[in-house]
């Protein structure tokens, strides 16, 4: 059993299949592997399908969803590592006794509830891509070094959370 997950995931249209910056598709998604790679058509395609503008969140809508995050894992008593809410991604290392993928869709839908709550956008807004990823941890070394990426290998830090490291 892991003993955390690294969860990402994207806003609504952040990161379009065929962008050049690589993407996931089925056939994509074993980490480790590469992306799909760049193609402007497929990126062309991928926009044109798209039925609302791509979403970017703005310094307090990634207060709002940091928070909600936080606010989530204390009450299902989820043990958290580290949450940095970017202006299209988000990152979460946590640990809870449940399928990673059901986790993600918890942390979007409290996310999206509270953002709607605090006036920012029609709950029916798409805000975040329909998955993303779910990286499983099965080391201590490995909850680290994905905190520390989560933190600090993705730029400024905007909004983020870390738990007080333990002392020995």
């Amino acid at each position: 059993m892991a003993l955390a997950y690294l969860i990402t995931f994207t806003t609504y249209g952040a990161r379009l299949h065929g962008s050049h910056k690589g993407s996931v598709d089925d056939e994509h998604n074993v980490y480790g592997t590469p992306l799909v790679p760049g193609d402007p058509n497929r990126a062309h395609l991928s926009q044109m399908r798209m039925t609302e503008p791509a979403y970017t969140l703005r310094p307090v809508e990634r207060d709002i969803v940091c928070k909600s995050i936080v606010d989530l894992c204390s009450e299902r008593h989820w043990v958290l590592t580290a949450v940095h809410v970017r202006s299209n991604h988000v990152h979460v290392v946590v640990s809870a006794e449940r399928a990673p993928e059901r986790v993600m869709s918890e942390l979007k839908a409290r996310a999206s509830r509270d953002l709607s709550l605090g006036g920012f956008g029609d709950p029916d807004r798409r805000r975040w891509t329909r998955h993303g990823s779910t990286l499983h941890l099965f080391e201590d070394e490995h909850v680290e070094a994905a905190a520390r990426y989560a933190l600090d290998e993705q730029g400024e830090r905007m909004a983020w959370y870390l738990k007080e490291p333990r002392t020995k």
